[in-house]
């Protein structure tokens, strides 16, 4: 039986799965009932579960016949959001929302699960269902590869679902596709004194403003121009009193690339001003980086692999382009350790009224895309096997 044909028999459920998903979301790290679920319905499957990563769940489905191992991948977390939709299904927990399709990613693993497993006596190898924590801003996906998730996997899919195309279309192409993602904190520590006698103090919000100023000519004056670089800084703070010079001052950002020796230089541009900018007015600078995630680059000969699954199930007409994006995404911790694709599936849905942008209060998906992505997973899986 082909692919198609088992999805479309399940393709209700996986929609009964998205909306159970969606009305109980849970926040990084608190994925407890998800993780149960989803474990609960693999093992109905007679697919074997592990759990890892504290909430992780990973299946892993042996075929009648010997070969590799391949990893499909969901992400389960929800956002800090407050729905404003008028679902019936809408989410059942106060401030918390699936705002992102990440339980549109889970409805779908398990559907592409249940395909596979009806399909077992013709698998070649091994398919690894991996159900990952902590998406949005945890790492799950670091601490699941870490815990050894992807050691004997040759390839990795994953799937997001995107409000920015129209549903029915697919994007898979080779290359950069998501940014590096990283935050920083400048910390600047001056001298408190009298807003009437300056030069009694060392005034940290002076200095704050050349460091801010300074760091904004990384991009224009450092980068290559045809690299893509983002420096962003989002928070400052600082100041007692209006007539009090101000001793310390602390200020965040973040930085974005596709190009990891991009991605080191932007840092190291900033340690830099924050060093010497800091010095020249007296204030004594200080630099901490919290890394979140690598770019996520498509491996080429994967890509051509899932453009083939995509052809094979729908013709070459809902393949698309989508220009790459400064969202990072740790599923390249992933496909850092193994070559990997991430696939994006439309969502949007203009007559439906489906058009807002991901981790907005009022983010829904097409359900009508759900079948795709189902498909997408379970036939890259088979191809990949046999490939």
């Amino acid at each position: 039986m082909k692919v198609n044909e088992k999805v479309n028999e399940y393709k209700e459920q996986v929609i009964r799965w998205r909306r159970e998903f969606h009305e109980n979301p849970e926040l990084t790290w608190q994925e407890v009932r998800t993780g149960n679920r989803v474990a609960e319905e693999l093992e109905k499957m007679g697919i074997e579960v592990t759990r890892m990563a504290k909430t992780g769940v990973v299946g892993r489905l042996v075929g009648q016949k010997p070969g590799k191992t391949v990893a499909l991948r969901a992400d389960m977390d929800a956002l800090p959001v407050a729905e404003k939709t008028d679902h019936p299904f809408r989410s059942k927990c106060d401030g918390v929302m699936h705002a992102c399709g990440h339980d549109g990613h889970t409805a779908m693993l398990l559907g592409a699960a249940q395909v596979l497993a009806d399909m077992k006596e013709n698998l070649e190898g091994t398919v690894k269902f991996i159900f990952q924590p902590a998406e949005e801003g945890g790492l799950g996906a670091l601490r699941m590869r870490e815990e050894g998730v992807m050691d004997d996997v040759g390839a990795v899919l994953g799937i997001h679902l995107w409000a920015d195309i129209p549903s029915g279309l697919i994007s898979l192409e080779a290359g950069p596709r998501m940014a590096s993602a990283d935050k920083f904190k400048v910390s600047l520590k001056g001298k408190s004194g009298h807003g009437s006698m300056p030069h009694q103090g060392v005034d940290a919000m002076v200095a704050a403003g050349a460091v801010l100023t300074d760091i904004q000519s990384i991009v224009s004056r450092e980068v290559n121009p045809l690299e893509p670089a983002v420096v962003s800084v989002g928070t400052i703070h600082g100041g007692a009193s209006w007539n009090v010079i101000c001793s310390d001052v602390a200020m965040e950002g973040t930085t974005r690339s596709f190009n990891p020796s991009v991605r080191a230089q932007l840092l190291e541009s900033i340690g830099r001003i924050v060093e010497h900018t800091a010095s020249s007015y007296r204030v004594d600078g200080k630099l901490d980086i919290t890394s979140i995630t690598p770019p996520t680059i498509n491996d080429p000969d994967v890509s051509a692999i899932c453009a083939q699954s995509v052809e094979k199930l729908f013709g070459a007409d809902p393949i698309t382009r989508m220009e790459k994006v400064m969202g990072g995404e740790d599923f390249a911790y992933l496909n850092e350790k193994v070559p990997g694709i991430m696939v994006f599936v439309g969502i949007r849905n203009e007559e439906k009224g489906i058009t807002y942008p991901h981790h907005h209060e009022k983010f829904d998906i097409d359900e009508d895309s759900l079948a795709i992505g189902t498909a997408v997973y379970a036939q890259f899986a088979v191809d990949y096997l046999h490939s």
